[in-house]
């Protein structure tokens, strides 16, 4: 069995009303309808926080570089040769 954190919260009369009557809807118990509706919220909210959002002009750049990409500076050049060099080493 995974370890176990406890988590408390004090919320108004209201909320916890509001909480109890639609874990009973569910069918669920109040604890296990809130850890699931925050398991949620917080799976929503690292989404969100993870997705790039581009402006129109910063999504055509960067698809102009995907559909032509700069020539490799020089160095780069170097690196992939060093590179290719170590592999047929081994």
């Amino acid at each position: 069995m995974p370890a176990t954190a406890r988590l408390e919260a004090r919320i108004t009369q209201d909320l916890h009303i509001l909480l109890k009557r639609a874990a009973e809807l569910q069918g669920r118990s109040m604890t296990d309808f809130v850890v699931s509706a925050v398991q949620d919220a917080a799976k929503l909210a690292i989404e969100q926080a993870d997705i790039i959002r581009l402006s129109l002009a910063d999504q055509q750049c960067f698809a102009d570089a995907l559909i032509s990409p700069p020539d490799t500076a020089p160095a780069m050049e170097r690196a992939f040769a060093r590179r290719d060099k170590l592999l047929r080493q081994e």
